[in-house]
């Protein structure tokens, strides 16, 4: 049975003078992301799509230079857009975060409303997937959204509980169901 492996990018280097969407992956992330391209769970992958995120992209390039693909870029796979606030301070950022995902019919501090990114990427994901025609399909985006994705495929309130422990981490649904068969595992050990 094919099947859905949404892939949150691994580790960045944070440079607060850098927009958050443009982040590269760190050395520690390029090579976990490395170490996963090598993992059989990802053999069946006959087609790669990402965000329009530098961190997505560069993580989903590495997947397909291992798997000889291309990858499909959406801008509807990207983060939930926290421009309002820009880069915050790891302390504060987990602060806004915890709150994003306990009010998520709520803007906090101008972030776009958990609701709404869930519903964005649902339908991206939905999209993606009636088009995929054959074995295993990945998508590698972000943690966030892959959490609400997750949340609402498997029908359980939005919750920071439900959130990958870091970065880099994938989850399993079925295709063509989009049903959720395995919650978060880490693609690779910490380095």
């Amino acid at each position: 049975m094919p099947t859905l492996l949404f892939i949150s990018h691994p580790e960045v280097v944070v440079d607060p003078a850098t927009p958050v969407e443009r982040w590269s992956l760190s050395p520690a992330g390029v090579e976990r992301m490395r170490a996963f391209s090598q993992s059989p769970v990802v053999s069946g992958v006959r087609s790669i799509w990402c965000s329009t995120e530098t961190k997505a992209i560069e993580a989903a390039d590495i997947l397909a230079g291992a798997l000889g693909l291309g990858v499909g870029l959406s801008q509807d796979l990207g983060e939930n857009d926290r421009s309002a606030t820009g880069f915050l301070p790891p302390d504060e950022f987990e602060s806004v975060a915890d709150a994003f995902f306990a009010s998520p019919a709520d803007s906090v501090r101008g972030w776009e409303r958990a609701v709404d990114a869930q519903a964005r990427v649902r339908r991206a994901v939905a999209r993606i997937a009636n088009d995929h025609e054959e074995g295993d399909l990945a998508i590698v985006a972000h943690g966030a959204v892959g959490t609400l994705l997750f949340c609402a495929l498997s029908d359980t309130p939005i919750a920071r509980s439900v959130d990958q422990p870091f970065q880099g981490h994938f989850w399993i649904a079925s295709l063509p169901s989009l049903e959720p068969v395995e919650g978060w595992m880490p693609i690779a050990p910490r380095i």
